[in-house]
């Protein structure tokens, strides 16, 4: 056995992929499934702020593809958004302010219904969670996971309209957020009422340390995949 750590590569099926959005642009992304069996659920992964150096290879989405594929049979979708460049590639077009990305979030949503992936999940970081809040409130998604929401570009408009939907939600709020931290942010949501509010101790917006990605990735599963949750920390060789 072997101490899961920061830079573990788990075992899964890692296929790169090209969404298509429909105003006509071409988006890098990677999907990464679960080897030999289907998975349980999938994660939709929208990333922080790219103009602040936020990407589909940001530390916590990279690890949740890394380890969930085979810890908590999840598949789980990646993807720069329009104007983003990581180690993956350069998708195209500009950035669009969190407002032409509703095509890029239409555009994994689409991948993922006509590739038969089950229980799609959004998971927002930051930025993420504007688009997660603004766009995701679809049918075909079941709910969101927002990690450090920040709710600049999403409004009260956007709560209201999960709130009317009764779509799930779950917000992971660093205590020491340089944005929105737990009292404001359950101030913010109680508007929603389905809405589950985590205030974790200690932690800041970016996540940074393996202690708070455990935490990060064992509440996404526990949500996502109660079945598999509590993760491991080790993992057979």
């Amino acid at each position: 056995m072997s101490e899961i750590r920061a830079s573990t590569v788990l075992p899964a099926v890692r296929k790169p992929l090209t969404l298509h959005t429909a105003d006509g642009l071409n988006l890098v992304g990677e999907l990464a499934l679960p080897e030999g069996r289907a998975p349980a659920a999938t994660l939709i992964c929208l990333h922080p702020l790219p103009t602040a150096g936020g990407m589909m290879d940001s530390h916590v989405l990279r690890k949740a593809s890394y380890r969930l594929p085979a810890l908590a049979d999840l598949a789980v979708l990646r993807f720069n958004t329009r104007g983003t460049t990581s180690e993956h590639g350069t998708s195209e077009g500009k950035f669009g302010e969190g407002e032409r990305e509703r095509y890029d979030v239409a555009a994994a949503i689409e991948y993922c219904i006509e590739a038969g992936l089950p229980r799609l999940w959004l998971l927002g970081w930051s930025f993420g969670t504007e688009l997660a809040l603004k766009w995701g409130n679809v049918p075909a998604v079941d709910g969101a996971i927002l990690l450090s929401p920040a709710l600049h570009r999403a409004g009260d408009a956007d709560l209201d309209g999960w709130a009317a939907t009764r779509r799930p939600l779950l917000a992971l709020v660093p205590e020491l957020d340089d944005y929105l931290r737990p009292d404001e942010a359950r101030a913010r949501f109680a508007r929603v009422p389905q809405a589950g509010i985590i205030a974790v101790d200690r932690a800041k917006h970016l996540w940074v340390g393996e202690p708070y990605v455990r935490i990060v990735l064992n509440e996404i599963v526990r949500r996502v995949n109660p079945a598999a949750w509590p993760l491991p920390t080790e993992w057979k060789d």
